[in-house]
C-alpha cells in the first residue's frame, strides 16, 4: 500500500500515533472496556489524522483520497490489533453507502463518519454465513437477525443488507435489538443484531453491489493480515536476538534463521497478493475475481502460519496470558472465517 511518498507518509504518521497512544495496556484496557475500543485513540486518529474521512469523497465532507488510503490505515492497525470503527465503519459502512449510489443518504450521512461522530454498523451474515443475508425486507419493514455485526453495539446507523437491497435504520429504533456476541478474538467485538418488522429506508443497492461490498471486505481484511502477520514477525526477530541459549542469541542459529526467512518471505508473498487484488479490485481488471480469491485465501494461511511460528520461536513465554502472541493467535483464526470464503476459487481455466 505504501508504494507513493504520500502513503508512506500516511503509514508513518498513523503508526507514530499508535506508538504513542496504542500500546499494548491501551489495547488490554480497550478490550475490557464498555465499546471493545479506545475511543481516545480514534478521536486523536480522526481528530489530528483523519482517517475516517480517507475513502469519503470530498462533496460528502470526505478527503477523497480514495479507498487505498483508508487501507492504508487498516494495515497499520492490524499491526496493533486495534479495532476502532475503521474497518466497519468508515470502510465497510461508507462504501455501502456509496455503492447504493444513493446521493441523499450519502450526503446525510458520510459528513459526520468523515468526523469519527457517527458510526456505521454494516447488518449481512445470516446464521451460516454471509452467502445468505440474516435479515430479509417485506414491504419497506426488516425481519431476522444479522450476526457477526461489527461495530454493531456502537453504532447509530446500521446499514442492512437483504435480497431486496440495502436499508438504513436508526439502531436506537424500539424494534432493534442487539447484543454482544461471544468471540475467540477479544480485541475485535461483533454483534447479534436482531429485527421484528422493523421500519427501514431502502437505500438502494443490487446483488451486484453486494458482491463488491464482500470483495471490499476481504481486500480490506487481507491488508489488515499482513499488517498483523509484519509485526508478529518484527517481535519475534526482536526476541530471538534478545534471548541467550548456550552462550548466544538464539537468533544466530541457522535452523532459526531459515524459519524466520521463510516467514519473511510469505508475509511479502501475502503483502503482494493484497496489494494486487486492491489494484485490480479498483482497476476492475477481468482477473479480479481470482485475484480476490487468491488473496483472501493466501493472506489467511499466511496469517495463521505466522502466529503458530512466534508462539514456538519465542517459546514458553508466548503462552502466558501476559504475552500478545495469543491476542494474534485468536485474531489469526477468527479472522479466517470473517466475511465468509470463496467457493471453490481455484475451479475455473488458468
Amino acid at each position: 500500500m505504501s508504494d507513493t511518498v504520500e502513503f508512506r507518509e500516511l503509514a508513518d504518521t498513523v503508526r507514530a500515533v499508535l506508538a504513542k497512544h496504542g500500546d499494548r495496556d491501551a489495547l488490554r484496557r480497550a478490550v475490557s472496556g464498555e465499546l471493545g475500543y479506545d475511543e481516545q485513540l480514534w478521536t486523536l486518529l480522526c481528530e489530528q489524522v483523519g482517517v475516517a474521512a480517507l475513502a469519503i469523497p470530498e462533496e460528502y465532507g470526505g478527503v477523497g483520497a480514495g479507498l487505498a488510503a483508508a487501507l492504508v490505515v487498516i494495515e497499520e492497525l492490524g499491526r496493533t490489533l486495534h479495532a476502532p470503527p475503521m474497518l466497519g465503519s468508515a470502510v465497510l459502512g461508507t462504501q455501502a453507502v456509496l455503492l447504493t449510489g444513493n446521493e441523499e443518504a450519502a450526503a446525510r450521512l458520510l459528513p459526520e463518519v468523515a468526523e469519527g461522530a457517527r458510526t456505521l454498523a454494516v447488518c449481512w451474515a445470516g446464521s451460516a454465513g454471509w452467502d445468505e443475508p440474516g435479515v430479509q425486507a417485506d414491504g419497506g419493514r426488516l425481519d431476522g437477525t444479522a450476526h457477526y455485526v461489527l461495530d454493531g453495539t456502537v453504532a447509530e446507523t446500521l446499514i442492512v443488507v437483504t435480497s431486496d437491497g440495502l436499508y438504513e435504520i436508526d439502531a436506537a429504533a424500539p424494534e432493534v435489538t442487539r447484543a454482544t456476541t461471544p468471540t475467540l478474538d477479544p480485541t475485535r467485538r461483533l454483534a447479534e443484531i436482531t429485527f421484528t418488522a422493523a421500519p427501514a429506508r431502502r437505500l438502494g443497492g443490487d446483488a451486484e453491489a453486494v458482491a463488491r461490498l464482500r470483495d471490499i471486505a476481504w481486500v480490506a481484511l487481507a491488508v489488515e493480515q499482513v499488517g498483523a502477520a509484519d509485526a508478529c514477525l518484527t517481535a519475534t526477530v526482536d526476541y530471538t536476538k534478545s534471548r541467550v541459549q548456550f552462550g548466544r542469541p538464539i537468533g544466530g542459529f541457522q535452523a532459526l534463521k531459515h524459519r524466520m526467512a521463510d516467514l519473511y518471505v510469505l508475509i511479502e508473498s501475502a503483502r503482494s497478493a493484497a496489494y494486487h487484488a486492491l489494484t485490480t479490485l479498483t482497476t476492475e481488471n477481468p482477473s479480479a475475481a481470482l485475484d480476490l480469491a487468491t488473496a483472501r485465501i493466501h493472506c489467511s494461511r499466511t496469517f495463521e502460519t505466522v502466529t503458530g511460528e512466534m508462539i514456538q520461536l519465542h517459546g514458553g513465554i508466548a503462552i502466558t496470558w501476559e504475552h500478545d502472541a495469543h491476542l494474534y493467535f485468536k485474531r489469526a483464526h477468527a479472522d479466517a472465517q470473517l466475511f465468509g470464503a470463496p467457493a471453490r476459487p481455484l475451479a475455473r481455466p488458468a
